[in-house]
């Protein structure tokens, strides 16, 4: 199936002056080269992070899939970050990684979206929303990390956030982290990453 009547193929398997239902329709394509163009040309299509997203859940093509991120990237708003967030709950690892990597690029605020993951029932998303807050530039990431280690109960989404700690945390993190080897004292990897941070944090 080429794209719909009206848009011209060139040699390169590019549509020509496609509009935006030409583009649409270019996303469905059998031919991954017009599904990629597609991809990088509808930055301007009303709707288009809502058709980037929902052909990005189904794309396997590598350069399909890194063409649509780059176009999500580019659109850069808060609809875009709520797409990868939802992104965040595939099984496709691949797929959650990749919208990992996109968001900590992200330079819009991704705030709020990481505190509703923080509060996800789901480990694994709260364990992400600790990996996406390592890039970002935030006042609040210490302050959101200390929040992770005082109420999480996870062992695993609170180790993730120790290491992180380890790296930005201040002396406000040392009696929070002091708390958290108590409330896991049994787990040696708490203990281990806890007492990393704590002695680089006091400087010892």
């Amino acid at each position: 199936m080429g794209l719909v009547k009206g848009s011209p193929i060139t040699s390169t398997g590019k549509p020509e002056h496609a509009n935006c239902e030409d583009l649409k329709a270019g996303l469905d394509a059998p031919d991954a080269a017009i599904r990629r163009h597609s991809a990088q040309e509808m930055l301007h299509c009303p709707d288009a992070v809502n058709m980037l997203a929902s052909r990005l859940k189904r794309e396997k093509d590598v350069a399909v899939r890194e063409a649509i991120l780059a176009s999500m990237g580019q659109i850069n708003n808060s609809e875009v970050v709520n797409q990868l967030v939802e992104c965040l709950r595939s099984d496709d690892a691949a797929l959650c990684n990749e919208a990992i990597e996109t968001l900590k690029q992200l330079t819009t605020d991704v705030s709020s979206a990481l505190k509703s993951i923080l509060a996800d029932p789901d480990p694994d998303l709260r364990i992400f929303a600790v990996n996406i807050l390592e890039s970002r530039c935030d006042p609040d990431v210490e302050r959101t990390l200390i929040g992770v280690v005082e109420r999480d109960t996870n062992v695993n989404v609170c180790a993730t956030a120790v290491d992180l700690l380890c790296e930005v945390g201040t002396e406000a993190a040392l009696d929070p982290i002091l708390r958290l080897k108590v409330r896991f004292a049994s787990e040696a990897y708490i203990q281990f990453a806890a007492d990393l941070a704590l002695k680089r944090i006091r400087g010892v």
